[in-house]
C-alpha cells in the first residue's frame, strides 16, 4: 500500500498541475488584498463576505475544483495508459489500493484548499475560531469530495467534465434553490459544519444550512458508501 500510495503522490504532483492549482488556491486571497489595496470601505469578516468569499468562492469553487482536479486522475492515469492491469498483479488487495489512491489525492489537495479558507477568513479579520472552523469544515468537505471524485476517475475517462457538472449543477444551481437537496450535497455539509461548530461566527448563515448532526452524518456516509463503490468498481471491472 505504501509503494502505491509514494506513486500516487508522484503521478498527482506534477510542477505545472501544482502551480495552476495553487494559484486558483490562492485566488480568494489575492481579491482580498487587491479589495484592502484600492477599495475604500474596510473588509471586514461579516455576513456579506462569508457569503460572497467563504461560500461562493472558497467552498462553492476552490474545494470542489481543487479537490475534482487530483481525485479524478488518482487512477485516471491508469485507466487512460491500459497499466490498471499491473497494478492489479501486486500482491495486494482492492481495498488497499483505493485507500492508497484516496488518501494521495486526500494528502495534495486538503492543504491547498484548507491553506485558501484559512488565509481568507485570517486576512479579512476572522478570528482564531472562524479560522480553525474553516480548517476543520474543509477538511471534511475535500475528503467527501475527493471520494466522489476518485470513484468518477475510475468509472469513466470523461470524470473531470462529470464532475464540473456535478459541482455546477448539483451543488452550485440545485443546492441553492432546493433546501431537500442540500441533505445530499457536499457543500451544503460543508456550509453546515461551519456554522455547527461555530454559530457565532457564521452565524448569517443559519437560516440556510442543514442540521449539524445531518452534517456530520452525510459525509460519513458519503465517504463510506463511495469508498464502497470505489473498491467495487475495481473488483468488478475489466482491467486488461
Amino acid at each position: 500500500m505504501s509503494d502505491i500510495f509514494r506513486l500516487s503522490l508522484r503521478q498527482l504532483m506534477g510542477r505545472w498541475r501544482i502551480l495552476f492549482i495553487a494559484l486558483l488556491a490562492a485566488l480568494p486571497t489575492a481579491i482580498i488584498l487587491l479589495v484592502r489595496l484600492v477599495g475604500d470601505d474596510p473588509l471586514s469578516f461579516d455576513g456579506a463576505f462569508i457569503d460572497s468569499v467563504i461560500d461562493g468562492m472558497v467552498i462553492g469553487g476552490v474545494l470542489p475544483i481543487v479537490t475534482l482536479a487530483f481525485a479524478t486522475t488518482a487512477f485516471g492515469n491508469e485507466v487512460e495508459d491500459r497499466t490498471l492491469y499491473f497494478l492489479m498483479l501486486k500482491p495486494i488487495s482492492r481495498v488497499s489500493v483505493v485507500l492508497a489512491k484516496l488518501l494521495a489525492s486526500f494528502v495534495v489537495a486538503a492543504p491547498l484548499v484548507v491553506a485558501s479558507g484559512t488565509v481568507a477568513a485570517a486576512a479579512s479579520g476572522g478570528g482564531g475560531r472562524a479560522t480553525v472552523t474553516m480548517a476543520i469544515a474543509l477538511t471534511a468537505g475535500v475528503a467527501a469530495y475527493a471520494s466522489i471524485f476518485t470513484w468518477a476517475g475510475l468509472l469513466t475517462q470523461r470524470a473531470l467534465a462529470f464532475g464540473l457538472v456535478y459541482v455546477l449543477v448539483w451543488e452550485g444551481l440545485l443546492s441553492t434553490f432546493l433546501e431537500g437537496i442540500r441533505y445530499l450535497s457536499i457543500r451544503g455539509y460543508t456550509l453546515a459544519l461551519l456554522h455547527g461548530i461555530d454559530q457565532e461566527g457564521f452565524e448569517s448563515i443559519g437560516s440556510r444550512v442543514i442540521e449539524f448532526p445531518a452534517a456530520i452524518v452525510g459525509v460519513i456516509v458519503a465517504i463510506a458508501c463511495f469508498f464502497f463503490l470505489t473498491q467495487y468498481r475495481l473488483r468488478t471491472m475489466d482491467v486488461s
